[in-house]
């Protein structure tokens, strides 16, 4: 782990519970006057703090420093994807954020089961595990759009990634924002919305799932 998150990790006295107590003290083992980066994952800084007291159910910190300490990705990409089984949006989610994608709106477009309800609590969940682990500052910021032509009224200049001779690879320096469909892919209807030359596809023949294509796309464009 590159840090641990603890909402107030910038206070000057953190008080250490529940998992994140089983964590640190019943698995990493640490005991008193050990070191620990904490973020808060709402401002760009590390804050180091030192164990002072621990008893069966807490632990005490005391803040040692502070320092800004920003790790992203040098590329902002915002991924417009339309819903499918919050399964798959949790499998992929953790890769996406390793990538270093800004923000992923999802989109409830025609094809899209409307019984399908994203948990975003657990979503922000493994969100702040990934950037643990890979150092990152930040974690995705999620939302949600009720319709494509909603989202395309406030990000016109969005790709969509579908069949297209159009190759991403050829784009991804132009790409910012880009719409993935959901697993029936893109009505009549919805197709008709998109201008060819911001159609872009993939060398390749095969259909991809949804996660493939999501994290596809995604690492061709950020590294």
């Amino acid at each position: 782990m590159q840090f641990s998150f603890h909402e107030n990790a910038s206070c000057e006295n953190l008080e250490i519970e529940n998992d994140l107590y089983k964590y640190l003290i019943k698995a990493r083992r640490h005991k008193v006057n050990d070191e620990i980066v904490f973020r808060n994952l709402k401002d760009k800084n590390i804050y180091l703090h030192k164990i002072v007291s621990i008893d069966r159910k807490k632990a005490f910190c005391k803040l040692l420093s502070r320092e800004e300490k920003i790790v992203e990705n040098s590329k902002y990409l915002h991924i417009g994807w339309c819903l499918v089984d919050p399964k798959t949006v949790e499998k992929s989610l953790a890769s996406l954020n390793e990538l270093g994608v800004g923000k992923i709106t999802f989109i409830y477009c025609e094809y899209s089961q409307k019984n399908f309800k994203l948990n975003f609590e657990k979503l922000e969940k493994i969100l702040i595990n990934s950037s643990s682990q890979c150092g990152r500052s930040s974690i995705i910021k999620l939302e949600t759009c009720n319709s494509l032509d909603s989202f395309l009224e406030e990000n016109p200049n969005s790709y969509v990634l579908d069949f297209s001779e159009n190759l991403i690879d050829d784009n991804k320096v132009d790409i910012q924002t880009f719409i993935l469909g959901c697993e029936g892919g893109f009505s009549k209807n919805e197709r008709e919305k998109f201008s060819s030359e911001k159609i872009i596809g993939f060398d390749s023949n095969l259909i991809l799932r949804s996660e493939t294509a999501i994290i596809s796309a995604s690492s061709k464009i950020l590294i």
